[in-house]
């Protein structure tokens, strides 16, 4: 594996921990004390960070800093079900909504 693909897969775990939380690049700058333009060029893949940076980072998101490199590979089988799995609790949420908006509200 070549330094542009471990950059590639550095940024997308960091941009991926943070959308997980729900947090903008200002939440993570601030908490792992960086600038919001550097964290946007780390996680563009533009630039690379320091390894006391990388600790700040993992620290934020309270996870080791090799897991900020582990590449996370989706086999199509598993996006299917996963997808299958979403539509089911999807169907069962309206199915809810449903039931309850007949109960209480008059139609």
């Amino acid at each position: 594996m070549d330094g542009l693909k471990i950059r590639e897969i550095l940024a997308h775990n960091i941009k991926s921990f943070r959308e997980h939380r729900l947090w903008s690049q200002a939440d993570l700058a601030s908490n792992s004390d960086i600038s919001i333009p550097f964290l946007s060029e780390i996680e563009r893949g533009n630039k690379w960070p320091y390894p006391d940076t990388l600790g700040k980072i993992a620290k934020a998101f309270n996870v080791q800093i090799h897991e900020l490199f582990r590449e996370i590979s989706i086999t199509e089988k598993e996006r299917d079900y996963a997808s299958m799995l979403i539509n089911e609790v999807l169907a069962a949420q309206k199915a809810a909504v449903d039931n309850i908006s007949k109960k209480y509200i008059k139609q």
